[in-house]
């Protein structure tokens, strides 16, 4: 589905990743893991078109969308959640899905019922305005809010940063829960236990380049490159 080759990218004159390459299967959950600062968001913004610079292959379902506008992405099936929660203080849990929906979307339809059977907590707060809502139903509505454009993959940034361990333990279901929809998911994280619990493979950065690739199992296998990759 998604296929990365050689990707690199930088911020003015500094060079954040490096020769990046990794695929995303359809119907799979990736866990790109690293520490702060290895370019796990920047590899997700170089994705999603929202990276200063960036060279290399990018292609989606076969097209090749290096470099095109985050709009053209959006509509080819991608979602981006970002890690800073962005949504619209001002405006309803209600309003605010409504800023992401898309009827014609190439993935599964979303309504706003059935995601509020995904984040029940947003179904109780749906006329609460955005600003008054906690750090994880923030999380929660970004996440909703970017299934309203029914996408085919759907990037994940920290999701559980800051959020409770509850919230955490609801987003690991409800990432099995669209893998079971027929989405594909790319997690960036640091939380390895939450990554391990909704993840089929892992990917882990280090100073913007893959060190490591496979699955949890390989991981597992040689605790040393947990140790020396992640380990603060």
């Amino acid at each position: 589905m998604l296929e990365a080759r050689g990707l690199n990218a930088w911020y003015g004159p500094a060079q954040a990743l490096f020769d990046v390459a990794f695929d995303v299967g359809a119907n799979e959950v990736v866990a790109l893991l690293g520490r702060n600062g290895a370019g796990k968001s920047t590899t997700l913004k170089s994705l999603i078109g929202l990276a200063p610079r960036a060279t290399g292959v990018l292609r989606f379902d076969g097209a090749d969308i290096l470099g095109a506008p985050p709009f053209a992405i959006a509509q080819r099936g991608l979602a981006y959640a970002p890690e800073d929660r962005r949504i619209f203080d001002d405006l309803t849990v209600l309003e605010n899905l409504d800023v992401g929906r898309r009827d014609d979307g190439p993935g599964p339809a979303w309504t706003v019922d059935r995601l509020f059977d995904l984040f029940p907590n947003l179904a109780e707060r749906r006329r609460l305005r955005g600003g008054r809502l906690s750090g994880g139903e923030k999380q929660m509505l970004v996440i909703a809010r970017a299934l309203m454009g029914r996408p085919r993959l759907l990037l994940l940034d920290e999701p559980s940063e800051g959020v409770a361990p509850l919230i955490v333990e609801r987003m690991a279901a409800m990432i099995a829960t669209l893998k079971r929809e027929g989405l594909s998911v790319l997690l960036c994280e640091q939380n390895m236990r939450f990554a391990r619990a909704a993840a089929d493979r892992v990917l882990i950065l280090e100073s913007g380049a893959v060190r490591f690739s496979g699955r949890f199992a390989d991981l597992d296998a040689d605790p040393a490159i947990a140790r020396r990759l992640l380990a603060v």
